[in-house]
């Protein structure tokens, strides 16, 4: 379905590439809004209860997806109707013509506004009750991350000689991109508690994975030592202000409680889970940007092994030092007192993460070399 185009213009690659930088600022800071609406969507299901598909957080957040959907396609659809994205040796894909980046940023994007149809039909067959990790949400994830890739890969096309604002532009994204993953690995701590034993540190195995995954990739793009330590600075500061966006949303919205009902309609849900959790830990449910902050420590570690030059020694770092850094301070939590790991588990949780490490690693260094662009794609870039 995709091929390699190239015909005459009829418009100067200046003025595309004016409007690819807009759409691209445009796109970054309607995921960062979508990202706060995700974690507010969070709150309010543990907090309050309902699911409607309408609530404000919902709203929030596929607003943001329809912004990153519209300027996406808006750009491929420039490209297609001029004809200077064909000139340019572009990418072919059902009839749109642009560079791999957007047509990554794109398709991405379309798959997330794919789940959230299949998302309303879940709920509708299996309950208003929801968990981060249903095939839904994750297509939807997924889809969201496909578009973000898409993100980095259209910041090189863009700006391959501008190093100030190529970095500005990957730091951005990438940060995104780690964020999501963060959020995404929240159910882990469930596991933990539901399981114990070695599921004691499903969080810290996939967080191995998914997040060495990111910081190797934005580590390899970049090319600097730090940036591991910066993004994931930079994801506390994000979740910390999206817990400001949703208290000042509450206390806005004023919804009505009904997370009594929900519990009792289902008392091993991830919601009744969440509540027991924060019960036995005295702390407020909803709460949980504690677990933001542990990948700071081994994000300090992989940049002092050096991720440019030994990413899978980095990554491996990385994942050893989240293990100890979540094992211990999980293991301080009185909810989960009884699910603490035997020496067998440790040493299971050990290999786990090292093998999760090395692979995240590697995805990461492979993909960051695909992300280059081609050299017909430099050709456009400003000098």
């Amino acid at each position: 379905m995709a091929s390699v185009v190239a015909v005459p213009a009829v418009m100067p690659a200046d003025s595309l590439r004016t409007a690819g930088t807009w759409a691209l600022a445009g796109v970054l800071a309607a995921k960062a809004v979508g990202g706060w609406g995700v974690q507010w969507d969070i709150r309010w299901h543990i907090l309050i209860g309902r699911d409607s598909f309408w609530i404000a957080p919902h709203v929030m957040t596929y607003a943001s997806v329809a912004a990153v959907a519209a300027l996406s396609l808006g750009i491929l659809l420039l490209g297609t109707v001029t004809g200077h994205g064909a000139r340019a040796g572009m990418l072919r894909t059902f009839g749109l013509v642009g560079t791999p980046g957007w047509h990554l940023t794109w398709w991405g994007i379309a798959l997330t506004i794919l789940a959230a149809p299949i998302d309303d039909l879940w709920h509708r067959l299996f309950g208003i009750d929801v968990t981060l990790w249903s095939p839904p949400h994750l297509l939807g994830f997924a889809g969201a991350q496909v578009s973000t890739l898409g993100c980095l890969a259209v910041t090189l096309e863009l700006w391959p000689a501008d190093r100030a604002r190529r970095q500005v532009a990957l730091a951005a994204g990438s940060a995104l991109l780690l964020g999501t993953f963060v959020v995404l690995l929240d159910p882990g701590v469930h596991t933990a508690f539901r399981r114990g034993g070695a599921f004691y540190f499903t969080w810290a195995v996939l967080a191995a994975g998914v997040l060495g995954f990111s910081l190797v990739l934005a580590t390899r793009l970049s090319g600097e030592r730090a940036t591991p330590i910066v993004l994931a600075a930079l994801v506390v500061v994000l979740h910390f202000a999206g817990a400001a966006i949703a208290d000042a949303g509450f206390a806005l919205a004023r919804p009505t409680p009904a997370i009594a009902e929900a519990i009792a309609a289902d008392p091993d849900s991830p919601i009744a889970i969440a509540h027991e959790m924060a019960r036995r830990n005295a702390t407020p449910p909803g709460r949980v940007l504690w677990l933001r902050l542990f990948p700071l420590p081994a994000a300090v570690v992989m940049a002092w092994l050096d991720a440019r030059r030994r990413p899978i020694a980095a990554a491996i770092g990385f994942g050893l030092t989240a293990m100890a850094v979540s094992g211990l301070m999980l293991a301080r939590l009185p909810g989960l007192s009884h699910a603490l790991p035997s020496t067998l588990d440790v040493a299971v949780g050990l290999v786990l993460v090292v093998v999760a490490a090395a692979a995240g690693a590697a995805a990461g260094t492979g993909l960051g070399a695909r992300l280059v662009p081609s050299p017909v794609i430099r050709k456009l870039a400003p000098a």
